[in-house]
């Protein structure tokens, strides 16, 4: 079966330390591309990120990593690179990454991502400084805490028989269909946004739903909560402006599908374990 990011290699652990040591770990942010080496990939330290010149100023501990400090910051826009180190895409290092390296870079990146997104008060526009021992800001003129954002996300498989409904984005890789997914609105329970982003997506009505899973995805900071669903009524149709191709697929017919350390792979696995049918590898 497919592993959760959440469920990862427990060598990964969230801690907050007063002063993340000049041999941490560094998974530093620039424009939302993580900075690291190449060819192999690895991370700095902090003491060679210092002396390659990057502005540490946000520095801030993130946890430990098979045992070891690691730290994370968000670097200015501006920031100059210099050889060997690059930065990358963290949806495509996703790939690429394992076990507690994987988890600690989803983490680093959802909270570097808050860091460049809080650095005034929304109230009053006045900088706010970090809430120590806490994954937090605060505003001192407003008495006001601010913490990182989480965005609630359904997604679910729709199943009917021997089939399960697949769809196409154009932001996935080339010939890969996934599951469909979508943010719940205010107001609004996990049931009625499955059934509505079922509705418009691909034009079907679901019923019988069951929650599976759940899993943190920093892209930037949601909450994805997994269902199963199966298919009562309507006609099948993409909307293009959210999908480019929906399909009924056979579970021994599956095309390319997510990377196992994805909830949308999870609820796929789950559901071909459950009928008896051996995942792909």
């Amino acid at each position: 079966m497919s592993y959760l990011l959440r469920d990862l290699d427990p060598g990964f652990v969230p801690a907050a330390s007063p002063e993340p040591p000049e041999d941490a770990l560094l998974f530093a942010f620039r424009k939302g591309s993580l900075v690291h080496r190449d060819d192999p990939f690895s991370l700095p330290t902090v003491a060679e990120a210092r002396a390659a010149g990057l502005p540490l100023e946000a520095l801030t501990p993130l946890g430990k990593v098979g045992g070891r400090a690691a730290a994370f910051a968000a670097l200015p826009d501006d920031a100059l690179l210099t050889p060997p180190l690059v930065t990358s895409n963290l949806r495509r290092l996703f790939f690429s990454l394992e076990g507690p390296l994987l988890h600690a870079a989803a983490l680093a990146a959802q909270l570097a991502h808050f860091e460049t997104t809080s650095r005034f008060c929304g109230a009053c526009a006045r900088p706010l400084s970090r809430k120590i021992g806490e994954r937090a800001k605060r505003c001192d003129a407003c008495d006001r805490e601010i913490y990182p954002p989480v965005s609630p996300c359904t997604i679910v498989l729709v199943h009917r028989g021997d089939e399960i409904l697949l769809a196409r984005a154009s932001r996935l890789p080339p010939g890969m269909f996934a599951l469909v997914a979508g943010f719940v609105e205010p107001g609004e329970t996990l049931e009625a946004c499955v059934q509505r982003e079922v509705a418009e997506e691909v034009g079907l009505e679901v019923a019988d739903l069951r929650y599976v899973a759940s899993q943190p995805w920093p892209f930037p900071s949601q909450l994805m909560v997994g269902f199963f669903a199966r298919a009562v009524g309507g006609e099948l149709r993409a909307d293009p402006s959210e999908i480019e191709e929906a399909r009924w697929f056979g579970l021994r017919e599956l095309p390319m599908i997510p990377p196992p350390f994805s909830v949308a792979r999870f609820l796929i696995d789950t559901y071909l374990e459950e009928r008896g049918v051996t995942p792909p590898r």
